[in-house]
């Protein structure tokens, strides 16, 4: 283009990227006039002119390529949109698509009739913000620094339209939600509850954990049995982290009969604010080690064998390594000359010592998973050990009202479940009923209405 020169006009030349034809960059060079702004008050000085559809002030890239980038960088951010625009012939660097993502302006956040909020970890245990999602559309509206409920409180009073609040079960929401948005109602997630019920059938199983070994055959409860003094070895020392996990709970619960605080005795002890409130909590050294002593180890599936393969005579740790390696052993000779060592004192031999019981866990999963969905074996495990302990077939039938409830949407039967296990003397079963009571309305709403925290979730996984 040569345009014609007008008074104070000069003609300078210009270049614009454009779109990519046949997987080739395009430039296009432009003559447009520059002006000189003859009035002294004016701040431009100078201006270029500008041609519709094609060019925009300080702009190096046309309208279209800016809209083509932008969308890009919205979806791969930058060094995924970077290579995906070289691939196309566009070269940009990373940098650039992520200045044109924050260069967009904000989108108005309009009615807001269903809210989601729920916080997520800058840094887990230490510094944490909350995010606020619209759930008509699941996209993020707000973020804030902390999940404080004035916070949340404040904003909800400028969106008075908000009618329904999805939230997890943290108080601090609650108070929030109520006081910014006393006309909406608050719906409890439902996989929060699941979580948390989950945790209360863990506790539970955690205290019978003593009875999850089934009896063996032959042994004292068999009419058949014949009362014979076994051959053994030198029983197995505790592992080192058990005997340290002894020694911290009997120093943590001294000084805490001191009247220490829990900080202090973290301080004196060396050990996190969290470790020493589980110390504190645990009523005997036995509840601390549980996890520990049940902890799996690669050769467990294979003691049994082992086990007869050394009563047979079979003492080289290589030679078993071999046989066991057969029979799928993941794992090496190393760990194998570990399991073996507690053996070798030259005195008798070591007992069978019979199937190794489900570990609390497991027995927990049996009991939180839908019963046509259980595999057939275990499903048989867990109805062996209901047949022995009933607490544990009563939790298992609490459980499965508690699902068909939520499932069914049957909120109109909370009170009377809750009143149920309050009834029962499944301690940790009860205490999450008694705490259901203080959010009584919005954990109803949410075995009711088909709201959840689904689209929450989502957003905050794709922030972490």
């Amino acid at each position: 283009m040569r345009p014609e020169l007008g008074p104070g006009a000069r003609s300078v030349r210009t270049r614009l990227r454009d779109v990519a034809v046949g997987g080739l960059g395009v430039v296009i060079e432009l003559r447009v006039r520059r002006f000189r702004c003859e009035n002294p008050a004016c701040t431009a000085v100078t201006f270029a002119e500008q041609v519709s559809g094609l060019t925009t002030p300080h702009r190096r890239h046309t309208p279209l390529l800016r809209g083509v980038l932008t969308q890009i960088g919205l979806a791969l951010a930058g060094r995924a949109g970077a290579r995906l625009a070289s691939a196309v012939g566009l070269t940009v660097g990373k940098d650039t698509l992520l200045r044109l993502v924050r260069s967009l302006p904000e989108p108005e956040i309009g009615k807001v009739e269903i809210l989601g909020v729920d916080d997520f970890a800058f840094r887990n245990g230490r510094h944490y913000g909350t995010v606020l999602i619209d759930m008509a559309t699941h996209r993020p509206l707000h973020l804030y620094d902390g999940r404080e409920g004035e916070d949340l409180a404040g904003w909800l009073r400028d969106h008075p339209e908000v009618r329904i609040i999805c939230r997890d079960r943290s108080s601090g929401y609650s108070v929030g939600a109520r006081v910014g948005a006393p006309q909406a109602e608050q719906v409890a997630d439902r996989y929060h509850l699941w979580a948390n019920l989950g945790q209360a059938v863990e506790k539970t199983v955690h205290a019978h954990r003593s009875r999850l070994a089934e009896t063996p055959p032959g042994s004292a409860s068999s009419p058949d049995h014949v009362e014979v003094e076994p051959e053994v070895v030198r029983p197995p020392k505790e592992l080192k982290i058990v005997i340290r996990l002894r020694e911290q709970h009997a120093a943590a619960h001294e000084l805490w009969q001191q009247g220490m605080s829990k900080a202090a005795i973290g301080r004196r002890l060396g050990l996190h604010q969290a470790t020493v409130r589980k110390l504190v909590n645990a009523r005997s050294a036995d509840d601390v080690v549980a996890k520990s002593l049940q902890r799996a180890h690669v050769v467990d599936p294979y003691v049994g064998y082992l086990h007869r393969r050394w009563n047979e005579g079979v003492r080289k740790a290589a030679q078993l390594h071999r046989e066991i390696k057969q029979l799928g052993y993941p794992g090496g000779e190393l760990a194998v000359q570990r399991h073996l060592r507690r053996y070798r004192t030259g005195r008798g031999h070591a007992p069978d010592p019979g199937p190794k019981p489900p570990s609390v866990r497991e027995v927990a999963s049996w009991i939180m998973t839908h019963p046509e969905h259980l595999r057939d074996e275990h499903a048989e495990k867990l109805h062996r050990l209901r047949e022995r302990d009933p607490e544990l077939d009563r939790l298992t039938l609490h459980i499965r009202k508690f699902a068909a409830m939520m499932t069914g949407r049957h909120g109109d039967r909370l009170e009377d479940w809750i009143t149920d296990v309050e009834r029962d003397s499944l301690a940790p079963l009860a205490g999450f009923a008694r705490n259901l009571r203080r959010d009584f309305d919005a954990v109803r709403n949410g075995l009711s209405l088909p709201h959840s925290s689904g689209a929450v979730e989502g957003n905050i996984n794709r922030l972490c």
